[in-house]
């Protein structure tokens, strides 16, 4: 897939540049597989749904499990069950909190490699916790121990994204966005999702065309803190894109993610005179009000120039970036080309501080893929 860019220093991030910039295309391969494989998943997951006492459990590491913290609430309000999402990192450490209740679950195992160890132990210890659990695995590594754990088994789908949702730079852009969709694809197969991926995709490409040079300028004032703030679903995208930023600037922009009421408890306190905002605003009539209200006073407390607010809704006659007229489109599906514009100001923050988004860390504190970590067994010595 050839991909073009707008700017010159971005040839300095081929990967990461380019991995943002597919993602409409790559939309659009992950709803035809899931088209296309909607038998055997809706066959797969009928046996457990149809149990009104089912439980599902959305589980990742770090980006992956905040696209789990994305999709719950939406799964949630549509599904009308209990659907959490709980990172595999908390379950490992304290499984019986968070399996302790042994009632038919699907465990929904989203992953870009599959090769963090606490992606196969937490089916393991799902497995052994739990009498009635099937796998769910969304993975973009064919060749990754979690999918080669759970390809041959009666109990467990793989569902492979395509090659290109691989990521081969540090940070995860596209396989997060690939992931996310196709876990709201499988689980919610009644819903609009598959209908909206053309324009998703057509608003992710104008926001990189039309608002990548102020972007650029935002990264260029050298702001010292970012926070961005989201309701309900976009949340959980506020929580990744605080990551994202961190990630890319390797620490040297601190960011800071919260929702949009929280905010006001005690967090504000983060703010200064060297701080931008984010309000990903929602598309939820009820919810949207509170959005717009702490950028409004954001905005009294920082100045205009210094919150940036993204809405789905066109006009309005509100200094906000519009994405397009996409206000009747779920949040956790506007979160797709919400997740893009953060992307694209953390590399264009990264390059601002002379780093390379490719790897950030070159000298190693930190890796693509966390490998070093100890897993014990449940029952053992103390």
């Amino acid at each position: 897939m050839t991909v073009g860019t707008t700017d010159g220093r971005e040839a300095d991030s081929p990967a990461t540049a380019g991995e943002i910039r597919q993602q409409p295309e790559l939309w659009k391969l992950v709803a035809t597989q899931a088209e296309l494989g909607r038998e055997s998943t809706d066959g797969f997951l009928a046996p457990l749904l149809s149990d009104p006492r089912a439980r599902v459990i959305l589980a990742g590491a770090g980006t992956s499990a905040f696209a789990g913290q994305v999709l719950a609430p939406a799964l949630t309000g549509r599904l009308g069950r209990r659907v959490d999402a709980a990172a595999t990192t908390d379950i490992v450490a304290s499984p019986r909190e968070f399996l302790g209740e042994d009632v038919p679950t699907v465990l929904v195992s989203l992953a870009r490699s599959g090769d963090s160890p606490e992606s196969t132990a937490t089916t393991a210890i799902a497995d052994e916790l739990l009498s009635a659990v099937r796998h769910l695995v969304i993975t973009c590594n064919r060749h990754g121990q979690l999918a080669r754990a759970h390809s041959d088994r009666a109990d467990s789908l793989v569902l492979l994204m395509p090659a290109a949702a691989n990521d081969r730079g540090f940070a995860m852009t596209s396989s997060f966005t690939s992931m996310l969709l196709a876990a709201q694809l499988a689980l919610d197969p009644g819903g609009p999702g598959g209908g909206y991926v053309d324009r998703l995709g057509a608003a992710a490409s104008q926001l990189l065309a039309e608002r990548t040079g102020q972007l650029a300028g935002l990264a260029a004032r050298g702001y010292r803190r970012v926070v961005y703030l989201g309701s309900g679903a976009l949340t959980g995208l506020a929580r990744e894109a605080a990551l994202k930023l961190l990630e890319l600037t390797a620490g040297q922009m601190v960011s800071y993610w919260d929702s949009s009421l929280g905010f006001r408890h005690g967090p504000k306190a983060v703010l200064d005179r060297g701080t931008l905002c984010v309000v990903f605003v929602s598309t939820d009539p009820y919810s949207r009000r509170y959005d717009e209200d702490i950028a409004d006073e954001l905005r009294r407390a920082l100045g205009d120039e210094h919150v940036v607010e993204v809405s789905a809704h066109p006009g309005g006659g509100r200094p906000a970036w519009s994405i397009g007229d996409l206000g009747h489109v779920p949040d956790s599906l506007v979160a797709l080309p919400y997740a893009v514009l953060a992307q694209q100001f953390a590399l264009l923050a990264s390059l601002e501080l002379g780093l390379t988004p490719d790897n950030p860390f070159p000298s190693g504190e930190l890796s693509r893929v966390v490998r070093r970590v100890g897993i014990y067994p449940l029952s053992g010595p103390a």
